[in-house]
């Protein structure tokens, strides 16, 4: 079967965001909407042969976007040490953005959000900060998402506490920005003031934004946003822990929403890392159905499971 792909420029600021399309030629279902986690970009949801989440929804009719967030993957200028966008730009700024251009090109009236890790945080707090969007968005699902780190063992050590806080903060004071990329710990770079918004976030109770101080745990008391699906693997120890994850699906508020932890033992196929829930070639077999029975409003269909 063959799947269109195209790309799509998107303007903010002095940047320009990018967006990878695919389709099938005579694909007329719904628009998704895709984002990637920090340290990342949109090839997590595909690969240059075919296989991904991305390609696997197109196959059956959908119509995907990919995005890469200000400075990865596709989006311009990449991230350098002159750049000082960081993660309330993506919230406030280029989010809306992307979204807006979906609709524009397929002039849908509503969109499917899907993210992987951080993304999953600056998809919830977009439609905290901008509730406006919550009508056009039929439904949620996350990938291994959590905004702070609350579990105690040896990876969230070595991985959030040594490395995170301490070895790459030093490290990005002194580049300017934190060379994910060329380090080889991630698809792309992040700048220096993602990396300390994220880190703050990661540790504090609060869920504030640095720039303005609008206060999203307080927003999510008053905000219902959409069917939100929370999946999470049990083979994530600290990046995307399923008690991390059910903690953001709670501080987001009332709506409704499921938590899916997927593990052998719960009938999954495998247990599933931080990657894998995502990018494994048996995905398709076990998370992406339930996806798929999620953006089809066949909520009942996934069960909690935690």
């Amino acid at each position: 079967m063959t799947i269109q792909t195209t790309r799509i420029t998107v303007p903010v600021d002095d940047a320009s965001l990018c967006l990878h399309r695919f389709r099938r030629p005579d694909g007329h279902g719904p628009a998704v909407l895709m984002l990637h986690g920090m340290m990342s970009n949109g090839r997590v949801f595909y690969s240059h042969s075919g296989k991904g989440l991305a390609p696997w929804l197109a196959a059956r009719g959908c119509d995907v976007f990919v995005a890469d967030l200000r400075g990865k993957g596709g989006s311009l200028p990449p991230i350098d040490r002159m750049s000082r966008h960081g993660q309330s730009e993506m919230i406030a700024v280029d989010l809306p953005a992307l979204h807006a251009a979906v609709l524009q090109h397929t002039q849908a009236g509503q969109v499917h959000w899907v993210s992987h890790s951080w993304g999953g945080v600056v998809m919830n707090s977009c439609l905290l900060r901008h509730p406006e969007l919550i009508a056009q968005v039929a439904s949620v699902v996350h990938f291994a998402a959590k905004r702070s780190v609350r579990v105690r063992n040896l990876n969230k050590w070595i991985e959030i506490d040594l490395m995170w806080n301490a070895v790459l903060r030093r490290l990005t004071r002194w580049v300017g920005y934190l060379p994910a990329r060329q380090l080889r710990i991630g698809l792309d770079n992040e700048t220096r003031k993602t990396h300390r918004q994220i880190r703050a976030w990661v540790r504090a109770d609060r869920w504030v934004d640095e720039d303005d101080g609008f206060d999203y745990g307080l927003a999510a008391q008053r905000t219902q946003l959409p069917p939100t699906l929370y999946l999470a693997g049990i083979d994530d120890p600290c990046r995307g822990h399923p008690e991390d994850v059910k903690r953001f699906r709670a501080e987001s508020g009332p709506h409704l929403s499921r938590v899916h932890v997927l593990s052998k033992r719960g009938g999954a196929l495998h247990d599933y890392d931080h990657a894998g829930i995502v990018t494994h070639p048996d995905a398709a077999r076990d998370q992406f159905r339930l996806l798929e029975a999620w953006m089809q409003g066949r909520h009942e269909a996934v069960p909690e499971r935690g």
